[in-house]
């Protein structure tokens, strides 16, 4: 089991919302949701209409409180001289894990769909373990800059990534934009769309997209080890 993150609080058991009560769970793939910055657990489970059937859909709160007056949570502050540490996601990511050591249970695969802030959490989780998770959703978010020790096995791997984002989201900086849009290809199998005009939030067009993608990983009984989707768009 993955000890809870240095600096990170444990994600908290009672704050989660699920899609199936724990006896319907079985060993159906788990697609775990991570909201964004100053957001909660309610943001991104209000899409799980709009996501294939055949998931078990949790979303977990964040567990920090941002800075009096912001509201909602987030997985790591962006604020301070922390917010200027790669070590601040990589200890989100192992709270995550750590979470999930829990609650996982006999999930058949565990993929991650985050937003914005989650969506780079939901990389740096796959970096931390490559064999863990099936795929990761990436909505307006980024791959964290540095090397993490196991970074060559994604470049052996390439689990299959979905990146949206829009022409028109100036909330995350160009630098970290150019930076994942270098690494992505290399570490996964990559797929996705640079949306005109759409500004830091997510689209019709582009949640059309994502349940194409999750229906191509419910195709796949082991995705990490079979063929990755075919690019969208």
């Amino acid at each position: 089991m993955t000890a809870s993150a240095p600096g990170i609080p444990e994600l908290a058991a009672d704050v989660v919302l699920w899609s199936a009560e724990e006896s319907e769970r079985g060993d159906r793939p788990l697609l775990v949701l991570l909201h964004g910055y100053g957001a909660d657990e309610r943001d991104l489970f209000a899409l799980v209409p709009y996501l294939p059937a055949g998931f078990v859909v949790a979303a977990p709160r964040a567990p920090l409180a941002p800075p009096w007056p912001a509201p909602g949570y987030s997985w790591y502050p962006i604020e301070g001289l922390q917010s200027r540490d790669a070590r601040s996601t990589t200890d989100a990511a192992s709270a995550l894990i750590a979470w999930l050591d829990l609650v996982a249970g006999d999930a058949s695969a565990v993929g991650l769909l985050g937003f914005s802030q989650g969506a780079a959490v939901a990389i740096q989780a796959l970096r931390l373990e490559p064999e863990r998770f099936a795929f990761v959703v990436n909505l307006s978010g980024y791959a964290t800059p540095g090397t993490l020790p196991r970074d060559p096995e994604l470049v052996e791997r390439k689990p299959p990534v979905f990146w949206g984002r829009g022409t028109r989201d100036d909330v995350i900086p160009a630098a970290l934009v150019a930076h994942t849009t270098d690494w992505l290809p290399e570490h996964a199998e990559l797929s996705g769309r640079v949306y005109p005009g759409l500004t830091h939030s997510v689209s019709e067009a582009e949640l059309d997209d994502v349940r194409a993608f999750l229906e191509k990983q419910l195709e796949a009984p082991e995705a990490p080890d079979l063929p990755p989707p075919t690019p969208i768009g």
